[in-house]
């Protein structure tokens, strides 16, 4: 932007003029809305507007008055005819104006604008606004030489970038990284881009060096061409000392402006790296508003002043040497303000006075106008005095209403500012609401208030009772703005006081009432209590207080809230603690609150132990010691008294120490306040006294039992008054409305004001203002309003305490703010750039600091879903809002939703509030994956088919193309329900394709299936499910798993010697296989395994499965087990059979349950027809004819196996190695599995069942006998399987379970799963 530009009328820009009146401004009341006001602008763009050519130009003028002004352009200082043009548009009842450039050359409407406001009381002008086109140029080709050099030395790769608008954001990468390169000590990016380093590695070596220029309006990103770099070992430069590569030479200059960043930078070569450090000679950095960069090589002063001006020495260090450079810094400025303005309403035949106070280096120069006209050339007026900085309006008259303008200008920029001057005459109004009632406490102050309008400014007068009239003086205080001040109300003060505001122009008053209440006061105080545990402790708190207020009651516990607990009972004027505990011991506070005010006291309750209560234990027992006797206090002064006193008896427990109170009879009566501690061994202390106080003392004394009764008061001691000794603290100035500022201060209390007629001198003044400090003496208060300010500005604030006797000591300086307005600006310049379907990012140009008027919070995005753009009816969601705290000029807005229409506004946000909504900006989401189909169902399976059903994703996040399924085969493996998954195959679908029927498949088999949908953005999440083909009823034979060929050579081969089926006459869904061995030696095993099928619900292919497994020695059952899963059963088919291993000489053994093929069979059931499967009965026949088959089987066993009994004792029975845990290295079959089941591409199908923590341990496997049979409680497992415990005892880890020595029958077992 050109600093040097002047104002000139039709070629300026808006600021605020400083206005002050010869008496206190005049304030219109809101509602006299029919008043004639010359226009003021309330909101205008900025001075330099940077516009995207994408987008409308929007120039913001908007202004009020009455009447409602009218408003006019000029463009490069000629009138601009908007009509004329219909690309220009003006908001109507504004003067905003909206330039549509699409189709057009957006260099067109460059320029200076300038809007004017104008009605038949003056005229207004707004900024001049400097509207320019965004720029991001491309960079101009040249070819880059690749860059060779040896170790060590140093490098600089420059940069060079496009000149855009505004300058672009630098950074360096390179082809092969999604990240900016790494920067470090050694590796450093200038702030005019160019890439320096210290001293060069090998690492560095690369042929991508690429600078790259991010363009912030445009959202484009140029680069530069590759620089490439080889780095040589051949002969490295050896260690150096330190040098600067930037700035060149011993000292360089560097000038910055007043309330701008400033930024030093030193980057020095060397090897090893060198280290930089700085200071300022003469004087000390700024640490509050400094802060490094770039690992120390930039430093950055913000809101810089004059006191930064200075010589800044950089120094870089390493092991060989130092290098330094000296940085002078010279700070201008261009013209700021000295004193705010303000507008200005005069009466005819007053005097006003306009103030445009500024300052600047160079000092800037003055120019006044007058409705936009330079004053020398406006029309003359007599009662106009111009004096520099200053415009003095002498007895004006009606109709001379106008609207001055200040220009202040040097060569870094300038100031403009409105004020107008509204002549008016108007009869007198009080804005007080009538009959206003005010309550105060006695002896305290009263202010009645009487606000009022004229013009002339009204003259205040009051009477009280509508008769006595009331004068300045004791008591009373008239204040310029009309409020009545009693500094100390008493009940006589009581009554109706009447306020009459006159002008030439008329009369009018106004009745408000004053009622002086008694203060409360608690007569009966707390008393000091020690109470034995167990026992009741009563605090009494009686309170006087004046009749028409009614008090309230409440009790803290070491300040804190009463226990919820019932034994504590609270009356009118007592607290009851019924059954006392040591918790309850602490100090217990009395308040008495009224709507005015309160009173509060506070006593100690101390808990001691129970005691004997036979008489010839308590002479000895400990108690509460005597209260001392015979206070008397000698050595007296002015500021000490010397207290001495007669211990009382110590009943057994010696005095701890002595607790020294005191009684303020002036000030508080009747309360008791702690003021020091004497040891238990002392009888005297020194204390230390305050001025102005008739002190009372009293004496406790304290054992290991507890405190003693208080003393006897001590005679009266008084001390004379003096000056404060303090100040009050916690002061604090704060804005609570545009044009005030709250100066608030904690009172002095008690004997702190050190005499009467206590009074607080309150001094306040422009911070960073060549001016005096303004100044209020006040009655005892709390805070002090200054009306009249700026809008947020820093002000410097002292209140410093008087009294009859002198002031305080010199009060510190407190900074402090005026009052917040609603910001004035809008962000401009808002872009969005668009990173995913999910992810925006939004940027905009801040608002200037003036137009924030207050501390500046941050921005807030708020942003709506407006429509997906796949519909054609709008459903906008609920609006979102991010915050973005502190001067930010970009954001990121997450969780969008993709191929969606989105709408944002930006508002600054300070502490009143935010401002107005930038411009709505319109953004769309790209496409993204969709959301997983709604639904897959699968129906109608047959014997080699299955129909697949599916539904459209809820949400597609573009334009779906069509749906993905992926199937594959499965087939269960062993015992636990483990599977293996066979090929998958891919078919691809339409968009309107929403079922399919796939053939060809295998029968009785298990299919899993992977259903997605896809955008042009790829496929989105799949759904699964599962389903099996209808059973082909002519398989009735399941061959066994055979055994991996993977076991160790000690692992036996295992050999099926015969099946033999059951008769199906017998049971005609029942099938046996019988698989007999041969049993040499004594003590052999036979074990025998049952695996039931039965098929539930088979179009949702759940099916149970029963293994019952048998461990023969002699005749004695060893092991039974029962699995299920159980729903609702459709049909059912019952397989049985029993597997015996041998090794290969044919002797039986005892494998970790061997994993057989299984498979759910399930029998075509009509849907019409009720099938008898699914009935109970026939459940609990088929598994009654299941256990039959079981004793036959066993019988059959034992004849095939002659029936002999095997040699041995009842130990080895319950010892027999057929049911002990099996380890690989006993050579014993262990975990047995195929060997496909354990590729990692084969996956659990849907039901199967794996330990809690996914892991399997080889000696620990899922089909041992130990899991199975012995030992532990029943139980369920994971997929609700119920496992139970069966035959005799054996020990086992405790992990494994309770012991128990019931070993359940078959019966039982089968029992358990009907």
């Amino acid at each position: 932007m050109d600093r040097n530009r002047k104002w000139v009328p039709g070629f300026g820009a808006v600021l605020l003029i400083f206005l002050s009146h010869t008496t206190s401004a005049l304030e219109v009341p809101l509602d006299r809305k029919y008043l004639p006001q010359p226009p003021t602008i309330t909101l205008q763009s900025p001075k330099d507007y940077i516009f995207d050519p994408r987008e409308n130009i929007v120039i913001h003028c908007e202004a009020k008055g009455k009447p409602h002004p009218s408003f006019s352009w000029t463009r490069n200082g000629t009138h601009f005819d908007v009509e004329k043009d219909s690309k220009v548009l003006m908001k109507p009842g504004s003067g905003t104006l909206v330039i549509d450039i699409s189709g057009e050359k957006a260099e067109a409407y460059e320029g200076t604008y300038q809007c004017t406001a104008h009605n038949e009381h003056g005229t207004a002008v707004s900024n001049s606004i400097f509207i320019r086109q965004s720029r991001s140029p491309l960079w101009s080709k040249e070819r880059n030489e690749a860059i060779v050099v040896q170790m060590g030395v140093s490098l600089v790769l420059q940069c060079r970038p496009p000149a855009g608008l505004p300058p672009p954001v630098i950074f360096w990468m390179d082809n092969s990284e999604s990240f900016r390169l790494p920067l470090d000590k050694r590796v450093s990016q200038a702030l005019n881009g160019d890439l320096y380093f210290s001293n060069v590695l090998p690492e560095d070596t690369r042929n991508d060096y690429i600078c790259y220029a991010r363009f912030p309006h445009t959202q484009t990103i140029q680069q530069k061409q590759p620089i490439s770099v080889t780095v040589l070992d051949n002969s490295p430069d050896g260690e150096r000392r330190p040098g600067f590569m930037t700035p060149l030479g011993i000292t360089s200059t560097k000038m910055v402006l007043r309330g701008e960043t400033l930024e030093l930078e030193c980057i020095a070569d060397g090897l090893p790296t060198p280290e930089i450090s700085w200071q300022k000679d003469g004087g000390e950095l700024p640490s509050s508003r400094m802060s490094f960069y770039n690992f120390k090589k930039t430093l950055k002063v913000s809101d810089v002043n004059e006191a930064d001006a200075g010589d800044y020495r950089c120094t870089a260090t390493n092991k060989l040497g130092t290098a330094q450079h000296i940085i002078k810094v010279s700070v201008k400025a261009a013209p700021f303000w000295v004193s705010a303005p303000r507008n200005l309403i005069l009466a005819p035949n007053e005097t006003g006075i306009l103030t445009c106070r500024v300052n600047g280096e160079p000092k800037p120069k003055i120019s006044w106008f007058v409705n936009g006209v330079p004053i020398e050339n406006a029309p003359e007026d007599h009662s106009r005095k111009v004096d520099g900085d200053t415009v003095i309006l002498s007895y004006v008259q009606t109709g001379s209403s106008a609207v001055y303008q200040c220009n202040a200008s040097n060569e870094f920029g300038y100031l403009l500012a409105n004020a107008f001057v509204n002549v008016l005459a108007e009869a007198p109004r009080v804005l007080t609401p009538p009959n206003r009632v005010y309550q105060v406490i006695a002896n305290n102050p009263a202010l009645l208030h009487c606000a009022s309008f004229g013009s002339p400014i009204p003259t205040i007068t009051w009477f009280k009772d509508s008769q006595t009239s009331v004068k300045n003086g004791d008591p009373y205080v008239i204040h310029e703005n009309g409020t009545l001040e009693i500094h100390v109300a008493q009940p006589l003060h009581s009554g109706k006081y009447t306020c009459i505001a006159s002008n030439n122009l008329g009369i009018k008053e106004n009745h408000v009432y004053l009622e002086v209440k008694e203060p409360t006061r608690i007569l009966k105080q707390p008393e000091y209590k020690d109470v034995h545990r167990g026992m009741s402790a009563v605090f009494e708190c009686k309170v006087k207080h004046d009749p028409s207020l009614i008090p309230t009651v409440i009790w803290l516990k070491d300040n804190g809230e009463l226990p919820d607990d019932e034994r504590f009972d609270v009356d009118v004027d007592s607290l009851t603690i019924r059954d006392v505990t040591d918790e309850d011991e602490g100090t217990y506070t009395c308040i008495q609150n009224t709507t005015l005010d309160q009173d509060s006291a506070s006593a100690m309750l101390t808990v001691v132990g129970m005691f004997p209560v036979h008489s010839r234990d308590m002479r000895w027992s400990p108690r509460n010691p005597d209260p001392p006797t015979d206070l008397e206090l000698t050595d007296q002064t002015e500021r000490s008294v010397q207290l001495t006193w007669t211990p009382g008896d110590e009943h057994n427990s010696p005095t701890q120490k002595f607790l020294i109170q005191y009684e303020d009879l002036l000030h508080q009566p009747g309360v008791w306040v702690n003021l020091t501690d004497a040891p238990g061994t002392s009888t005297t202390v020194q204390l230390k006294l305050s001025p102005y106080v008739y002190y009372s003392f009293r004496v406790l004394a304290l054992n290991g039992v507890g405190y003693s009764q208080p003393s006897q008061p001590s005679s009266q001691y008084r001390t004379n008054p003096s000056a404060p000794d303090e100040n009050p603290s916690d002061v604090q100035g704060v804005g609570t409305k545009p044009g005030n500022l709250v100066i608030s201060w904690t009172p002095l209390t008690g004997f702190l004001a050190n005499g009467p007629g206590l009074e607080y001198k309150v001094q306040w003044r422009q911070k960073d203002v060549d001016e005096d400090w303004s100044s209020e003496t006040v009655a005892n208060v709390s805070q002090f309003v200054v009306s009249g300010t700026p809008t947020y500005v820093p002000y410097e604030i002292k209140v410093q305490a008087l009294n009859d006797y002198g002031s305080g000591p010199e009060p510190e300086v407190v900074i402090g703010y005026s009052g917040e307005d609603l910001p004035l600006s809008a962000p401009d310049s808002v872009q969005v750039m668009v990173h995913n379907s999910t992810l925006a990012e939004v940027h905009w140009e801040p608002v200037s600091f003036q137009s924030v008027r207050g501390k500046l919070q941050g921005y807030k995005v708020y942003f709506r879903r407006i429509r997906g753009l796949h519909e054609t009816e709008d459903t906008e969601q609920q609006e979102q809002v991010l915050t973005f705290s502190g001067n930010r000029s970009e954001g990121r807005l997450p969780g969008l939703q993709p191929y969606s229409l989105y709408n944002l506004t930006i508002r600054v946000l300070n502490i009143k509030g935010e401002g107005p909504p930038s411009p709505s900006k319109t953004f769309e989401t790209p496409e993204g994956v969709p959301g997983p189909p709604s639904f897959l169902n699968v129906v109608n399976p047959g014997l080699d088919s299955l129909t697949l059903e599916w539904g459209p994703p809820m949400n597609n996040n573009g334009r779906l193309t069509g749906y993905t399924l992926k199937y594959q085969p499965g087939r269960l493996t062993s015992f636990n329900n483990t599977n293996e998954l066979g090929p998958v195959k891919v078919i691809n679908f339409l968009a309107n394709e929403t079922t399919i029927t796939l053939g060809n498949l295998n029968s009785s088999m298990l299919y899993k299936f992977y259903m997605s949908a896809k955008t042009i953005k790829g496929s989105g999440p799949i759904i699964t499910e599962e389903a099996f083909t209808a059973m082909d009823t002519s398989e009735l034979f399941y061959p066994l798993t055979q055994p991996p060929p993977s076991l160790s050579l000690r692992t036996p081969r295992f050999t099926r010697v015969q099946a033999l089926p059951v008769s199906p006459s017998t049971s005609p869904n029942i099938f046996t296989y019988y698989l007999p061995c041969k049993t040499n030696g004594p003590s052999q095993s036979i074990v025998l395994l049952f695996s039931f099928f039965l098929c539930l619900q088979c179009l949702n292919n759940h099916c149970i499965l029963i293994h019952l497994k048998f461990s023969f020695l002699c005749l004695q059952p060893i092991l039974f087990s029962v699995l299920h899963s159980m729903t609702k059963i459709n049909s059912i088919i019952l397989t049985a059979w029993i597997e015996i291993w041998t090794d290969s000489h044919g002797n039986c053994l005892s494998p970790s349950f061997p994993s057989p093929f299984c498979a759910c069979v399930c029998l075509a059931v009509p849907s019409r027809q009720v099938d008898i499967a699914t009935q109970g009965w026939f459940i609990g026949l088929m598994c009654a004819i299941a256990l039959l088959i079981l004793v036959l089987l066993i019988v059959c066993f034992i004849k095939r196996n002659k029936g002999g009994k095997y040699p041995g004792n009842k130990e080895d029975a319950h010892q027999d190695p057929e049911i002990q845990p099996m380890k690989e290295d006993d050579g014993t079959f262990g975990e047995y599995r195929s060997m496909e089941s354990d590729t990692e591409d084969h996956k659990p199908l849907k039901g199967s069942r794996t330990p809690s923590n996914g892991t399997v341990r080889r000696d620990e496997s899922d089909d041992s006998l130990v899991d199975y049979g012995e030992g532990g409680d029943g139980q369920f497992n994971e997929d609700g399987s119920f496992i139970g415990q069966y035959s005799g005892k054996k020990e086992k880890d405790t992990h494994e379970g309770n012991e128990s020595s019931e070993a359940p029958s078959p019966v039982n077992a089968m029992n358990s799963f009907v």
